[in-house]
């Protein structure tokens, strides 16, 4: 699988430079640092990690926790797993900086379940690290700095990527979003304040550390520093894992990795959005297209309401049915992008199709709910050519609810 070395993540970095250098520099100043590179949460979201961590840092607890969310669920998505495969002292480092930030001397890799057979090697990792001292007591000899990792595995559900819904797989219980607020660096793992960061933002941050926040930021946009994983796959030459930096067009990367031929790019996986052709000069950015790192491309033979389907029947498998915009209205969308293929839906019940779509981005009680209706909506907006409306008044469906 093609690897196109980067910026920031690929470059070279000597083991342990962030660790030592966070000692140096104290634990506040380690927080300024992160803030200072404007660092957002890789797993899609975007929100600032040093201001994440700073909430983390004031809240008033006997314990404080770092979690590393390795469950990487969102399909067409694989950077992750390349990350734990060769990267995992860096992930840990990350970690370990992280719990050095915020207070907390323990810290859980959360694993995706079908991950399993990497764990020898990374409890491999985590004992060459115990063993040269970047891990478990007095951490490179500094006092007060004690903090470990312990391997959890998740169970294979989706919704275990929102970081509740994990917190709450972590603890034993079923994998089910919590209401917020209290968020998780105030309530989290057992009560206590937990940061919770993507697997790709902890191994950014001993980069950021021992080489500066400026340095950071000489790559990426003004609102989007640094670079991104991207997962490439589908309908192009050299589908892989690639470092970019923020700010690349689609454009670019059908040229990079030879899909001179795309008619549609779905960036963000199943829950992202989908690009028709004539936006193909937008820019990976959390300004303009988010992305968890998913980059899905579809050639001219692709009829995209076969893509819309596949997406809403993952939902379908995948919703937890604890809220009902999202348990009731996945399943009446799947029915909804079926008539559209069957060329029976009229334009009024695509239109409730839409409203339904709008509700559940509004009413949902997690990403999974918000974010599921949005490759079906930019497929309907922006293909309008791969489907027909009926013009039978008299078949009109419509639901009201």
């Amino acid at each position: 699988m093609p690897m196109r070395q980067g910026p920031v993540i690929f470059s070279e970095i000597e083991p342990y430079a962030g660790i030592k250098k966070a000692i140096e520099m104290g634990s506040g100043a380690v927080l300024d640092e992160v803030k200072d590179s404007n660092l957002k949460g890789r797993g899609g979201a975007g929100f600032p990690t040093g201001l994440k961590w700073s909430f983390a840092v004031i809240a008033e607890a006997e314990r404080k926790f770092v979690v590393c969310n390795a469950d990487e669920g969102e399909p067409g998505t694989f950077k992750d797993k390349v990350l734990l495969e060769e990267y995992p002292g860096l992930i840990f480092e990350g970690m370990a900086i992280a719990g050095f930030a915020v207070g907390a001397d323990c810290g859980f890799l959360y694993l995706r379940g079908e991950y399993r057979s990497m764990v020898p090697m990374l409890e491999k990792k985590l004992s060459e690290m115990r063993t040269g001292g970047a891990l478990g007591k007095k951490i490179m000899g500094a006092d007060g700095f004690d903090f470990d990792i312990e391997i959890r595995l998740g169970s294979g559900a989706y919704v275990c990527g929102e970081e509740t819904a994990l917190i709450e797989s972590l603890e034993g219980n079923r994998g089910e979003p919590r209401n917020r607020p209290p968020f998780p660096v105030n309530t989290g793992f057992l009560g206590y304040p937990t940061a919770v960061n993507n697997v790709e933002t902890m191994t950014a941050v001993p980069h950021i550390i021992a080489k500066g926040p400026g340095w950071f930021k000489t790559f990426g946009t003004e609102g989007s520093s640094g670079s991104k994983l991207l997962s490439v796959s589908g309908d192009c030459e050299k589908p892989g894992v690639y470092e970019v930096p923020f700010g690349i067009t689609v454009k670019e990367i059908l040229k990079m990795t030879g899909a001179a031929g795309a008619r549609a790019v779905q960036v963000g996986g199943a829950s992202g959005c989908c690009v028709p052709k004539k936006e193909f000069g937008r820019k990976i950015s959390f300004e303009d297209l988010s992305t968890g790192g998913s980059v899905m491309i579809f050639g001219r033979e692709r009829n995209m309401l076969d893509a819309a389907e596949n997406f809403l029947r993952f939902f379908d498998e995948e919703s937890c049915g604890q809220c009902t915009p999202c348990r009731e209205g996945v399943p009446v969308l799947l029915e909804g992008v079926r008539t559209l293929k069957r060329g029976e839906c009229t334009k009024g019940y695509l239109d409730d199709l839409l409203s339904l779509a709008e509700s559940m981005q509004c009413a949902s009680k997690c990403g999974l709910g918000q974010s599921a209706p949005n490759a079906l909506v930019s497929i309907i907006n922006g293909f309008k050519g791969d489907y027909k409306l009926s013009k039978k008044i008299k078949e009109e469906r419509a639901f009201h609810g």
